[in-house]
């Protein structure tokens, strides 16, 4: 219940609208408190003073009022850490559900110090941690698991440091427009339908076996069993085989045609049939409830056929 209200209370006194563009911390977007450390230290202090008046001691007031200065110190080197940091959000590539998505973020730090131990973190605690040289540039990834299909927002996250001491907490909140599609879970490797040629009467014939061609680079949830293995024992890097069609045949991925399963599963199927088929270089198309897209082959319209499953039932946008 405490935890509820506090977030409420986070959300009400630091909200901040979706940002686009570049974002510069200033004295406005900066908070700054004193940790738990920073508490006790200021709690020893405190009886520090009352023993040098109690015992009017000359040296122990020397040696309160250094302490005192060096915490002011602390406070300010910890504002500086991020005071006039430029940052924007890059691009994120898409992933399977069940992977680890990965945000881009661009640092700028334009000023002549060097930034310490900055962490990037988002409301579920997931966060990185990074250094900044004085005038450079660097990108920043936060890993966030994509647990299901669809739009992945990262949210509003937090940028904090404790730098140089751990006695103050300075820290800011961002949170810009960028979203992450996450594509279904591809299945288990299992049969590709069957391609298809129409013949005079309109009736469709079975194709046989399709011929190698060649290797291209591995990518994310290509089948296991396509992966060239010699070519990797040779160093030549992961790469998966590929086939084609016999010419003039077409591959279609029907819903209709898919067995009485949960909706999900039947994602979870296409999607591997897709990336099985692209991989074998065949020539496909998609029919799903509400439209289709027609039979092609190249890296576009195997992103249009997984953003097509990945945003099934929901809102595109």
């Amino acid at each position: 219940m405490l935890a509820a209200l506090k977030q409420q209370f986070r959300n009400w006194a630091f909200r901040r609208t979706v940002e686009t563009g570049t974002v510069v911390l200033n004295q406005r977007r900066i908070y700054i408190l004193p940790t738990r450390q920073g508490f006790a230290f200021a709690f020893t202090l405190l009886l520090m003073l009352l023993g040098d008046i109690n015992y009017n001691l000359s040296l122990g007031y020397v040696l309160t009022f250094l302490l005192t200065t060096t915490a002011g110190m602390t406070m300010l080197h910890a504002f500086r850490n991020m005071a006039q940091l430029e940052i924007h959000a890059g691009y994120v590539e898409s992933v399977f559900a069940g992977e680890q998505a990965k945000f881009v973020f661009h640092f700028n730090n334009p000023g002549s110090l060097d930034r310490y131990q900055i962490h990037l973190q988002d409301d579920e605690e997931h966060h990185t941690v990074f250094d900044l040289p004085a005038q450079r540039s660097t990108p920043v990834e936060l890993t966030i698991p994509a647990r299901q299909r669809g739009w992945l927002d990262s949210g509003r996250l937090t940028l904090y440091t404790r730098f140089p001491l751990g006695l103050f907490h300075a820290w800011s909140y961002l949170h810009f427009e960028v979203k992450c599609l996450v594509y279904p879970k591809p299945a288990a490797p299992q049969p590709l339908p069957a391609t298809s040629v129409q013949d005079g009467t309109g009736k469709t014939t079975a194709a046989g076996d399709e011929d190698f061609s060649g290797l291209r680079n591995y990518t994310a949830g290509d089948a296991m069993p396509r992966i060239a293995w010699k070519a990797f024992a040779r160093e030549q890097g992961l790469q998966v085989k590929q086939f084609s069609a016999p010419q003039g045949r077409s591959l279609w991925l029907d819903w209709s045609q898919l067995p009485n399963i949960a909706q999900e599963r039947k994602l979870e199927l296409l999607t591997r049939w897709v990336l099985d088929a692209d991989a074998q270089g065949m020539l496909y198309g998609m029919r799903l409830p509400g439209g289709e897209v027609p039979p092609g082959h190249n890296p576009t319209h195997r992103a249009e056929c997984l953003r097509r499953l990945a945003l099934f039932g929901m809102d595109e946008s």
